[in-house]
């Protein structure tokens, strides 16, 4: 793969500045394909309003995707680079659509599934390629199953993608720290 191809990884906590930071990254006077992963329900306002102020900070010239299949849109043959955001976002999706917050039969195959499926994608991904993720392993062990549940699955989806990755950053209170 040339050189001039990379995978970033942005990781950072609520409000740390991740995507921002990931959005300058990339060329905002040319064409970028940005992955948005947030499901949108109109009856929380508060996450529509969060959703918007991510969509207004967007330049003109990058195309919004807004999708749950991000493996295949990183397959996708396009010259442009791309920026997903977030991944904890489409985790939890991706929880939600294989039942893995009540121990459905096959659940963990399901998840376990489609994670293979997004870090084989990052890693073939042809173009360049800026992920964004919440960085949750750092505070308190949550009290409930499912905060746990989530908090393992993203540290482990985490360490995967960081695997593949050229570039991993961690933003802590706005600061920029380069870990690869």
């Amino acid at each position: 793969m040339p050189d001039a191809v990379r995978r970033t990884l942005v990781l950072g906590g609520t409000r740390s500045g991740k995507s921002a930071y990931a959005e300058d990254l990339l060329p905002s006077d040319l064409p970028v394909r940005y992955l948005a992963t947030a499901r949108i329900d109109p009856a929380d306002g508060e996450w529509t309003a969060r959703i918007d102020v991510h969509r207004a900070r967007r330049p003109s010239t990058w195309t919004t995707v807004e999708t749950a299949e991000v493996a295949a849109e990183l397959l996708r043959s396009h010259p442009d680079p791309m920026m997903v955001d977030d991944l904890a976002t489409w985790l939890t999706g991706a929880m939600d659509d294989a039942g893995s917050w009540s121990d459905e039969p096959g659940a963990p195959a399901e998840l376990a599934h489609q994670v293979d499926a997004l870090v084989r994608a990052v890693r073939d991904c042809r173009c360049r390629v800026v992920l964004v993720s919440a960085e949750v392993g750092l505070g308190v062990v949550p009290e409930t199953r499912s905060g746990r549940l989530f908090r393992d699955e993203l540290g482990a989806l985490n360490a995967r993608l960081a695997q593949v990755c050229d570039e991993v950053v961690l933003l802590v209170a706005g600061i920029p720290l380069k870990l690869r």
